[in-house]
């Protein structure tokens, strides 16, 4: 019996359906919210032990509910609006990335047929509401009526559709692999496809140019460092959201965190072999898929850390030429390379015509 089959049995045919899409919307909306907090906690670890200092230790045992204690002043703290700005936009600005930071969760598939919407068309859906999230950042600094906020969603915006370019051609990288764009299908196709026992197309050397060059767009898409020119204050006063404050601001902080937490587990599905087990030998996949799942996304997670703590911020005029003119342009030469190799060696001999 199926996952929405059992609720169907119980409370017949409609009912059980609309329990069961609701049930599972829980299911993965409350938990990336736990690992949105359980993530703030362990970057700020990270950084610390990274910086020889101790980072959070007071609040909690180990200082683990230091995060729990931020949202708390947070949400006790007064929502202030500036007399200038367009009230309306600039409360709906960080709903909006809020929202979409949590959407985007529907098609990602934690273990073999444990996802919300198994979308043929997943990759295209992934794309489609992350670049929605600009509308966000420009909205939000539009409506402060500040010059700040202004120049800093203009930054970000630019950021974000600079380095989707290229991440789009890398994503067509992985799909010419896979011939599909359903993300279940996509882990399925890296099953010992190196070596005849190596799942992942990390192990690919085609395609980990292609995992280097989407880690680093993912760095940039987030704005994580060396990316963070939005909370660059030498240059931006915090940039877009430094007229927020209280749960507004709370909101765009989840927002960032949710990003960061799903482009983890996407590197992890698209290269890492998702719920696999590195290596396909069968004693591996005693361990639960999603525990596989998530120990990728962890590992992904301290990479994202390690790089904040040791890379120096880029310049915005060097974000933009890494962008355009190197990552775009390479980006599209190896999904010509892909695709002839592929063609040569009778890769799509399989497709229907």
């Amino acid at each position: 019996m199926t996952y929405t089959g059992f609720f169907q049995q119980y409370l017949g045919q409609d009912w059980g359906y609309f329990v069961a899409t609701i049930t599972l919307i829980l299911l993965i909306a409350l938990p990336v919210m736990l690992g949105v907090a359980l993530a703030v906690y362990f970057d700020r670890k990270i950084w610390a032990a990274m910086q020889m200092r101790r980072g959070p230790n007071v609040v909690g045992p180990f200082g683990i509910l230091q995060t729990f204690a931020d949202a708390a002043k947070l949400f006790l703290k007064e929502t202030i609006v500036p007399s200038g700005a367009n009230k309306g936009v600039f409360i709906i600005a960080p709903m909006i990335t809020f929202t979409l930071a949590l959407i985007v969760w529907a098609v990602m598939p934690f273990d073999a047929g444990v996802v919300l919407a198994d979308l043929n068309v997943g990759l295209l859906y992934i794309f489609a509401v992350s670049s929605m999230g600009v509308y966000g950042i420009i909205m939000s600094g539009w409506a402060s009526n500040s010059k700040y906020p202004f120049l800093g969603g203009l930054r970000s915006a630019a950021q974000m559709v600079s380095y989707e370019v290229s991440m789009g051609f890398i994503l067509v990288t992985v799909m010419l692999y896979a011939q599909s764009l359903n993300l279940s299908t996509i882990v399925l196709s890296q099953q010992g496809n190196i070596l005849g026992f190596l799942n992942g197309n990390i192990f690919n050397p085609l395609l980990f140019p292609m995992f280097v060059m989407f880690f680093i767009t993912a760095l940039a898409e987030t704005n994580r460092p060396p990316f963070d020119l939005p909370e660059a204050e030498a240059e931006l006063v915090a940039g877009y959201q430094v007229e927020y404050s209280s749960m507004a601001f709370a909101l765009f902080f989840l927002g960032e965190y949710a990003n960061i937490l799903f482009m983890c587990a996407l590197t992890s599905v698209l290269f890492l072999g998702g719920w696999l087990p590195p290596v396909d030998w069968a004693p591996l996949y005693v361990v639960p898929g999603f525990v596989w799942m998530l120990a990728k996304m962890a590992l992904m997670f301290f990479l994202f850390a390690w790089v904040k703590a040791t890379v120096p911020r880029y310049r915005y005029d060097q974000l933009m030429r890494l962008g355009w003119k190197i990552f775009l342009p390479l980006s599209l030469f190896w999904v010509v390379v892909v695709s002839g190799w592929l063609m040569f060696t009778g890769h799509f001999a399989s497709i229907p015509r």
